[in-house]
């Protein structure tokens, strides 16, 4: 599959077409001086397997991995970092010792370090996560870790709980309870539902939140998503889309690769125009 190419990183999921991982890894490895040939791979469903084994054995060194395989990723893995065993999902795998395949997760601590850099968390911090997918459990301990409180709201109440089980140990976290609209009050609300799905109703009760509540998707597209223009319509002010946490995230898995944290405010500031 990979005869006669050279690139040692790349993306693997499906779809990747519209991706913006590769431009972001050449501007690292244009920044650090650093060689880090990296491509994106549109991959079947049925041949992830395969094609991540196929460029292990050829010349990759390290993959990062986006939906749908994170949760095969992770099955796949030798060996886990302590972050990805704890979301049992992986986004990063490394090469090591030109055999076994390290494991890891930059979701989390790629999210929270966008939102530090926005100033939208702070420790004690009282958070509202909308969906109960892959996307909010790989974030989940990053952000108990940093000393916040999580709430869980999702269609299925049955699968908010199930990552109420598998995190509380790491911290305060509980599915929402309506009955709790009235009085709660987030100072963080993130959306980690698909950027597909179309709501005409309320996202969320408008009465947990403030003004000063910060509002987060992880999602990001050529136009606003459907819940950046729910809350621009709504009126809300401290309004984010995800190119950070896909930037951030990114540059943890160049550190993992390479032992170099590359700079990140040009390259977010430079696709965020592109927006």
């Amino acid at each position: 599959m990979f005869k006669n190419k050279k690139f040692n990183y790349a993306l693997f999921g499906n779809p990747v077409d519209h991706s913006k991982s590769p431009q972001i890894h050449n501007f690292f490895s244009k920044q650090t001086g650093l060689l880090h040939t990296y491509t994106s791979y549109n991959v079947l469903l049925s041949n992830f397997n395969f094609s991540l084994s196929d460029f292990f054995q050829k010349d990759g060194l390290g993959a990062n991995i986006t939906a749908p395989f994170k949760e095969e990723a992770f099955s796949l893995s030798h060996q886990l970092t302590e972050r990805a065993k704890i979301a049992q999902s992986v986004n990063t795998l490394k090469k090591v010792n030109n055999e076994c395949i390290l494991g890891d997760n930059t979701d989390g601590i790629g999210l929270l370090s966008d939102l530090i850099r926005l100033n939208f968390i702070k420790k004690q911090y009282s958070i509202l996560i909308l969906g109960a997918g892959g996307a909010a459990k790989g974030v989940i301990f990053p952000l108990l870790s940093f000393g916040c409180s999580i709430f869980i709201l999702n269609r299925t109440s049955l699968n908010a709980q199930k990552l109420v089980t598998q995190f509380n140990k790491y911290g305060k976290v509980n599915v929402f309870d309506p009955c709790l609209s009235s009085t709660k009050k987030f100072d963080l609300v993130i959306n980690a539902t698909s950027k597909n799905i179309e709501k005409k109703e309320d996202f969320f009760p408008l009465s947990c939140i403030s003004s000063h509540t910060c509002f987060y998707d992880m999602n990001y597209q050529f136009d606003n998503t459907p819940f950046i223009n729910w809350c621009i319509k709504k009126g809300y002010k401290s309004v984010s889309n995800g190119i950070g946490m896909l930037v951030f995230q990114a540059s943890h898995s160049f550190f993992l690769w390479h032992n170099q944290f590359p700079e990140t405010d040009y390259i977010i500031n430079l696709l965020n125009k592109n927006y």
